[in-house]
């Protein structure tokens, strides 16, 4: 009888130290489609997420989960055509000619970027340029925690010399170094450090349309953010003030929501629980 209790109380038991925050786990990344068109995310390296790319309507989404020790990018595609063994072409963020990603994306992109460990890094970066506006909302973790990324759309304030057009729009907006191809843009040669590699009229642009995005190659400060133990909403075409909404243990949660259960609730039961897994021993 004793060794059925302690076997059958070593699940609620993880189950509680997983929302207490005190055991690592995988993260469950929720991409969202809030564009009027298809777009086609990628993601690299791409094995946690469908092999590194698909298609998502508007309005749909996908659900992946990642291990922690990932590290990686996310952007989204336009314009594409795929045929039915997944070879074409994208008008942005080509990856080549293959709907699954191996590697990264053709220039100008808007990137979503991940280091997951007991603390996870994230940023939203416009240094490659930018083709769609993204937000990156943490839901249940613990830290600093906040969303990153757009509050409005590049492609409509664009300057036109950084302008990609196609069929009488501007599909995307590259970067300055792209362009321009200098030192100072760049953040290279003497300007390669913090101190000499300042904002500029173009970087100054990007971060009207995305607040805490990376700009350029030296905006952290505004730019980097850290959580403990959370999932992750990625929603193309969004704004960081709208809420977004996820699926966390079976329960829809939301970025603007607060925690699932207190952590007073989560503390007691955990201690509960380990007095009787102790007892039953």
């Amino acid at each position: 009888m004793e060794k059925k209790l302690k076997f059958a109380l070593l699940p609620l038991l993880c189950f509680f130290l997983l929302l207490s925050g005190s055991a690592e786990c995988a993260r469950v990344f929720t991409i969202i489609n809030q564009c009027k068109t298809v777009i086609w995310p990628a993601v690299t390296p791409g094995e946690s997420f469908g092999g590194g790319g698909f298609s998502l309507r508007p309005g749909q989404s996908m659900v992946f989960t990642a291990p922690v020790g990932w590290s990686g990018r996310i952007w989204g595609r336009t314009d594409c055509s795929f045929d039915a063994s997944g070879n074409g072409s994208c008008s942005t963020g080509s990856c080549g000619s293959s709907l699954r990603c191996g590697a990264s994306g053709a220039p100008p992109a808007s990137l979503a970027e991940f280091t997951l460990a007991a603390v996870d890094y994230y940023d939203v970066s416009l240094v490659d340029g930018f083709n769609l506006p993204m937000v990156i909302k943490p839901v249940n973790g613990q830290g600093n925690c906040s969303a990153a990324g757009c509050d409005g759309d590049l492609r409509q304030t664009c300057p036109s010399e950084l302008a990609v057009r196609a069929n009488g729009r501007t599909v995307a907006c590259r970067s300055a170094c792209d362009v321009f191809n200098t030192d100072q843009y760049c953040c290279r040669g003497q300007f390669g450090n913090p101190a000499t590699c300042q904002p500029t009229f173009y970087s100054k642009k990007f971060k009207e349309a995305c607040p805490t995005a990376y700009s350029y190659a030296y905006d952290d400060p505004t730019s980097i953010f850290t959580c403990s133990n959370a999932d992750y909403i990625i929603t193309f075409c969004s704004s960081r003030k709208q809420s977004a909404c996820s699926y966390h243990n079976n329960r829809l949660v939301c970025s603007s929501a607060s925690s699932l259960l207190s952590r007073s609730f989560i503390s007691s039961t955990l201690l509960m629980l380990a007095l009787l897994f102790t007892i039953s021993v």
